[in-house]
């Protein structure tokens, strides 16, 4: 059973300054911060009006924190709404000094607490004291330069940007991690869908990896799919959706179990992007997705293939150069508002031969055209035709500098024909 959490203690020892005024605007609580913020003590305080106890600066005609702050006090009560006021120039009465003020800077946030009628029977006054940066800020003059009175107001903005730099900062915190988690989830998501195939009764030997994107939530939404049709003919896919994270990789794992169906039971890679294409139609996010099928068919030693807008695949012949697959390239999923037939084309191989498959953060690069990447893959994997499909794999993600991933994912699949 969980202990019991001492309120009065928590309260008490929380570093921000806390007041706890009634609906009349009487000190009913204040914190340890508070009394060190304000040189107060609880018995100075408890029992007393809040403007009772923080009048204004009778030495400074143009003083408003009272006006200020009691506004935005009643706005409170009224809308029974929390109410954040911009940095406040608010003097306060120097303890054992009658009629003495010292200067102070504060960035209040009021906050009701409602009672079970829906009446504000709470308010939360916190404060942050940012004094001795707006003093600071007085104070600094360059080296050698002559002191020139500011700008009425500098000081108070200047504040007032630090206080806000200072919660943009918190909220980009509290992001980051809320990204973290979501890119945690998505990944481990994706490789649960992204498992190695098994082609034990299969005579092509496979490889396929999977990086996530590094230091960026542009990731889990690459897939790659590899489908024994029967024992002579063997489908491969990748596949790229559009958007990141959860959303993404739900997205991806539909269309990977669409397309995967779709070839098991038309065997035609163009027919089977036809059908795919139509299924994105009703599914929301996949619009715009890009990806390559193919059919490998040992018996007549024959690669037919049909590409929705993803990069080319290419076929590595030894002593031969390579070859790039797109001879049957169409626009991605759902780019056409109307049906029509994709492209397919064919070409042979010999065996021995080595397919390779991959998504765009292989080979794109910021600022650079993506035929320089091409030529780049091409000139790698020439080099690495002669290794086993898995040290191919991880020899071309070395090279290509993407070992440790990339800034979009990567989806890699080396099939030796």
């Amino acid at each position: 059973m969980a202990s019991r959490i001492d309120h009065e203690a928590l309260f008490a020892a929380t570093p921000s300054p806390y007041l706890v005024l009634g609906p009349d605007l009487v000190i009913i609580d204040v914190n340890r911060a508070y009394l060190e913020a304000t040189g107060r003590t609880r018995e100075d305080l408890l029992g007393r009006h809040v403007f009772s106890a923080f009048p204004d600066n009778p030495a400074d005609p143009g003083a408003d924190g009272v006006q200020n702050l009691n506004a935005s006090l009643r706005r409170v009560l009224s809308s029974r709404k929390q109410d954040t006021m911009a940095l406040q120039k608010y003097d306060i009465p120097i303890a054992g000094q009658p009629g003495g003020f010292e200067e102070r800077w504060w960035s209040p946030v009021n906050t009701p607490v409602l009672g079970p009628d829906g009446q504000v029977v709470y308010i939360i006054h916190r404060v942050e004291d940012f004094t001795a940066f707006v003093k600071a800020r007085q104070a600094t003059t360059p080296a050698g330069q002559p002191v020139h009175p500011r700008p009425k107001g500098t000081e108070a903005l200047e504040a007032e940007l630090y206080v806000r730099a200072r919660e943009l900062q918190r909220l980009n915190e509290e992001l980051r991690q809320a990204h973290t988690r979501e890119r945690e989830v998505a990944v481990t998501l994706q490789e649960a869908m992204l498992h190695a195939p098994d082609l034990a009764h299969h005579a092509h030997d496979v490889a396929v990896r999977y990086l996530p994107a590094t230091g960026s939530l542009n990731v889990c939404g690459d897939w790659y799919d590899v489908v024994d049709i029967s024992s002579d003919c063997i489908a491969l896919a990748v596949g790229d959706v559009i958007g990141h994270g959860l959303q993404a990789a739900a997205v991806m794992g539909m269309l990977r179990s669409a397309l995967s169906a779709a070839v098991r039971a038309l065997e035609r890679p163009a027919q089977a992007l036809e059908v795919l294409g139509l299924y994105s139609r009703s599914v929301e996010g996949a619009l715009g997705t890009t990806a390559a099928q193919i059919l490998v068919d040992s018996r007549s030693l024959l690669i037919t293939y049909s590409i929705a807008g993803h990069p080319p695949p290419v076929l590595v012949r030894p002593g031969h150069g390579c070859e790039l697959l797109d001879g049957a390239t169409d626009p991605p999923l759902g780019a056409r508002p109307q049906h029509v037939p994709r492209p397919q084309a064919s070409l042979s191989y010999r065996p021995g031969d080595t397919l390779v498959l991959y998504t765009d953060g292989l080979i794109e690069r910021r600022g650079e055209d993506i035929d320089t990447g091409l030529r780049r893959l091409t000139d790698v994997i020439i080099e690495c035709a002669h290794l086993g499909t898995e040290e191919f794999a991880d020899a071309v993600l070395e090279r290509l500098g993407v070992v440790g991933g990339g800034r979009d994912d990567i989806a890699l699949v080396v099939a030796r024909l």
